[in-house]
């Protein structure tokens, strides 16, 4: 790679995790940090929500120093906790 990547490049990759080799899914976001100038983390749409309209509102969110390689076709990720998940801040349910 060149040291410059689209947002639409990233969105066309899968991303595949390292520890398990399952496919996570493809990257529908990006956080960023406007202070530093830089990218916090990727967002990839968990199962439910990807596939179905009504989803469970979870979505695997990474961090940047989570991602081991960007490749031509995927992006390798090194992620030992299941629980990456973030529940979105619409669909927090008081209880």
């Amino acid at each position: 790679m060149n040291g410059k990547v689209k947002i639409s490049d990233f969105q066309t990759k899968d991303v595949i995790n390292i520890v398990d080799g399952r496919k996570l899914g493809q990257v529908s976001d990006l956080e960023l940090d406007l202070r530093q100038g830089r990218i916090d983390s990727i967002v990839v749409p968990s199962y439910s929500r990807f596939f179905g309209m009504f989803g469970s509102g979870t979505d695997v969110v990474i961090p940047w120093r989570n991602i081991v390689k960007i490749g031509t076709d995927v992006v390798l990720v090194s992620i030992d906790d299941a629980k990456v998940y973030r529940v979105e801040e619409d669909d927090v349910n008081v209880r």
